[in-house]
This record gives C-alpha cells, structure tokens and sequence, in this order.
C-alpha cells in the first residue's frame, strides 16, 4: 500500500493523494510584495548567452524591462550589487516533497531503482516517514518547505512537484505543472510494461495529447541502474516499441543508456536530465554523460532528492563538472551555467519565458556574491551563502536583509528575518506560511526534519 501510494502521487499527478485533492484553480506563483517603480540590479551581468561586465538589468513589474551596460537608465533606481547577475537556476529533477529529510546514506550500492524502493531501511528512513507526511492531517507543508530550500540555493523553477494537486500557490515555478497559465509538460516515474497494463493508460493518454500538440515535454525517469543490469537495459527498447520516444520526450537519469542509444536519443531532438550525486551514492556509478554529449544529447542537470542527491543544485553542479572531467568531457564554466538557465529552459519548452535575461522576459534573477575574476566560474564555484538576492516573477523573494527591506514598498510588512550562514537575510512567502511557521507544523508530524541552512 505504501509503495502504491508513492507510484500514485508520481505516475498520476492530477491523482487524489491522501489528505489532498485538486485544486479547483490553476496554483502558480504566491503574491510577495512588489517593488512599486522600476529598479536596476547592477554587476557583471551573464545574460547567459554573453556576459556583461558592467551591466545592469531593469526590472519593472514581472518583467524584465532592459538589459545593457554603462550607465543604467536614468530615473531608475540602481542596487550596485558587485557581484554576479544571472537568471534564476532550473532544476530539471527532483521529488521536492521528499526534500524535508536528511541524507540517506545506504550501507551498500544497488543494481537499479526497484532494488533499493523494496529496502527496508529505504522504508524505515524514506518511505515511511513520507507516507507519514502525506496521510497525516494538517496543512500540505512539506512541498512549501522544499520550495524555500530550492529559493535560498538560487533556484527559481523545479520539476517533479507536480503542480496540479497542491493547496497553495507555489513558492518557486512548477515547470511541470501549472506555469505562464498553462499546463504543457506532463511525467512519469516508471515505464509501463504495455499500454495496457499498468500506468499504460496514463503513458498513453499522454502520447496522445503530445501528438495533439497539447504538451511539450514529457518527462520520463528511463534506466535508472546499473549498465549490467537486464531490467534497466531493458526499458530503452521497450521505450522505443512503445512509440513513447517522441521529441516531447525528456528522459531522467539513463545510467543505463549505451551510446548508440544516446545517438537515437539525439537524433529525436531530445536531452536528458542528468542527478550525477544520486546515482553515485545508490548505484556506485553515474550516467555515461561523456558518450551523452559526444552523441549530442542536450543535458539538463537534476539534483533529484535530499534523500540520496545534492544539498542543492549548485552542489549538483560541481558533482557534474567533477564527473565530466573523470569522464574525459571536461566542461567549460560557461556550459555548465548555462546547462542550468537557458539550456534547462530550452529542454523544459519555456525558454520563451525563462533561462535568459532580456527584455520581456520573466524577472527571475539571481544575484551571487562575486569571489572569482572569471564570473561564470563564480557561479560554478558558488554555494547557497553566496546568494546575494533572488527575485522571482520581479519580486523579491529572498536575500540580504538591507537589499529586501529597501526593494519593498513602503506599508508592505515586513519579509521573514533569517539568520542563514553567518548572515542577516529575509525571505518573503507571500501569501504562505512564514517559514517558522511552516517548519513548526512539520516537526509536530516528523521531528527528525532536515536543516534548510545547512
């Protein structure tokens, strides 16, 4: 019943789950305190395509209004930041309503994903307390939790919440649920054996409404395991025969996938998404992510879940670039940010909206602490206490404390005061709990929650 549960709130997203049920309205964005008049973030802009080193970028409303050098436009009020200016990041992988536990570190490595779903102590430390949280009553605090962890490591847009059955309005994008007032983007966690069987009506449902025109991206975990293992081998094929390998397909994981299976992948016109950490701490090995790019795979970069992946996509970043390289594909700073904005827009379908800093685009930006020369080395070589300021839908959502008093409007009330890594900063929820608040409720259901600043 328990791993029933798990396959229910993943494979079916507009499913009932437990003490949810769907939401009678598209949720997106929770309403934080706008900045009345137009403001310019000034630093060394990566918009990402170049990089401007004395640059600014306008935002007025939601939106990103200009973007040059030099002297910012007159009238405009000016934060000098003096550091990195980039888009908000895109983590294109995750199960953020698992991401309120600690890490799990198992005792052995596993052949594939259903080897360690059936371990006891993945149920004793994972499973279990999670279907806790989800049949327990009480407000759904968990995912809230998991979006603030994602906001304070630069992350503006994540996958795997599953948009369409929440309460609230989000903390940070959805790019598989509800976003831009649409829903175009549908997942899956396990590959039905046939159409007919089991999951098969969703894969199918699916593939119609792709062929329709109706989505984008379908995002698909593929085989997660061991490249010697027959069961991960196996689904790549049966992918194929499935008619389900269509250029709306965007696989996850793949540590099984051959090169010639990364050829046909590349042929299709689409990536993969890429949680190097999970796989080297479950499987023992990652993802032949050099064979990946060499077929010419677009890669987009997951940093899964608390439970086995990365304290945060930065993290994740510097496991990928550490890999690469172990790999003989080292890659260049400026790819590996860009895997994470524009690239990961371009795979989610959103890279019209996201990804890039440029008039008209939506204003989510992120602003790091500047410690490197090289900026886009910055970026790589940064953590979650390097983050100077995240605004989210041109609002902003969290940062150094002095920064979000002086952005807010005069009478708003004031953002959540945090003390994270040594420092004064403030996060804005908008119309959602206070993080205080959000944490108290989850700790009355599971005490042994894991740290947000941490």
């Amino acid at each position: 019943m328990a791993e029933d549960l798990f396959l229910r709130t993943y494979l079916d997203l507009d499913a009932p789950r437990g003490r949810r049920a769907s939401v009678a309205r598209p949720a997106e964005l929770v309403r934080r305190a706008s900045p009345p008049e137009a403001y310019a973030l000034a630093g060394c802009v990566l918009t990402p395509t170049e990089r401007l080193d004395d640059g600014w970028v306008v935002v007025e409303g939601a939106r990103i209004s200009a973007v040059g050098t030099g002297a910012p436009p007159s009238g405009v009020r000016v934060v000098e930041t003096g550091g990195v200016v980039l888009p908000g990041l895109i983590d294109l992988h995750g199960h953020p309503e698992f991401n309120v536990f600690a890490a799990w570190e198992p005792s052995s490595t596993y052949r594939n994903r259903y080897q360690w779903r059936a371990s006891e102590a993945y149920h004793a430390l994972v499973r279990d307390p999670q279907n806790k949280l989800l049949v327990d009553p009480g407000a759904p605090v968990e995912l809230a939790y998991a979006e603030v962890r994602a906001l304070v490591g630069g992350v503006t847009a994540i996958q795997g919440a599953g948009g369409a059955t929440r309460h609230q309005e989000s903390l940070v994008r959805n790019v598989d649920g509800w976003v831009f007032g649409q829903r175009r983007a549908r997942a899956m966690i396990d590959l039905p054996d046939s159409l007919s069987g089991r999951g098969g009506d969703q894969l199918a449902a699916d593939l119609r409404a792709i062929a329709a025109g109706e989505v984008d991206v379908l995002y698909l975990h593929l085989a997660e395991g061991l490249p010697s293992d027959a069961r991960s081998a196996a689904e790549f094929p049966r992918l194929v025969e499935l008619g389900a390998l269509t250029p709306a397909t965007l696989l996850i994981h793949g540590t099984a996938l051959t090169p010639p299976q990364f050829e046909q992948l590349a042929a299709e016109g689409r990536g993969l998404v890429w949680s190097p950490q999970s796989h080297l701490r479950l499987y023992g090995t990652t993802t032949d992510a050099a064979a990946a790019r060499a077929a010419g795979v677009r890669l987009g970069l997951g940093a899964d879940w608390l439970p086995s992946g990365s304290t945060s996509l930065l993290a994740e970043m510097k496991v990928a670039r550490r890999e690469l390289a172990q790999q003989g594909s080292p890659i260049e700073p400026a790819d590996l940010v860009r895997m994470v904005t524009s690239g990961a827009a371009a795979l989610a379908g959103l890279d019209a909206h996201l990804g890039t800093l440029a008039a008209g685009r939506a204003a989510d930006v992120l602003v790091l602490e500047r410690h490197h020369d090289d900026p886009w080395e910055d970026v790589c070589e940064a953590d979650p206490s390097w983050v100077e300021l995240v605004v989210l839908d041109g609002a902003p959502a969290y940062g150094r404390a002095d920064w979000m008093a002086s952005l807010r409007p005069a009478g708003a009330p004031p953002a959540d005061p945090l003390i994270a890594w040594g420092k004064p900063v403030a996060l804005d929820t908008g119309t959602s709990a206070p993080l205080p608040q959000t944490r108290a409720a989850l700790i009355a259901q599971y005490p042994a929650i894991g740290p947000i600043f941490a």
